[in-house]
């Protein structure tokens, strides 16, 4: 199976009642609805519109695994790159040699 894509996005919406939301990817401004396990094993239990979150593409083109990310963890400009060696971390370096 190949690796899950890490995205950049922001919240536009979330009904904490059914867990239905829509996340906007940064790259491409696609549009992506939550899976149900999107906050599964998350530090999410609500979701505020305008939140901006690091998440991953399930076989269905879902939005799941959501997490947080810092401003240097989401790569904005004039914040220092946080994890430049590790290639496990969403904003990390290549492939170690």
């Amino acid at each position: 199976m190949a690796e899950a894509a890490v995205l950049q996005g922001v919240v536009k919406s979330f009904d904490p009642i059914g867990g239905d939301g829509v996340v906007v990817c940064d790259a491409d401004l696609a549009e992506y609805e939550l899976s149900r396990e999107a906050l599964d094993d998350s530090v999410f239990r609500m979701l505020r519109q305008g939140q901006r979150v690091v998440f991953e593409l399930d076989d269905r083109a879902m939005a799941t695994r959501l997490r947080m990310g810092s401003e240097a963890d989401m790569g904005t400009p004039g914040f220092p790159q946080a994890h430049p060696q590790d290639a496990q971390h969403p904003q990390g370096g290549g492939p170690v040699s």
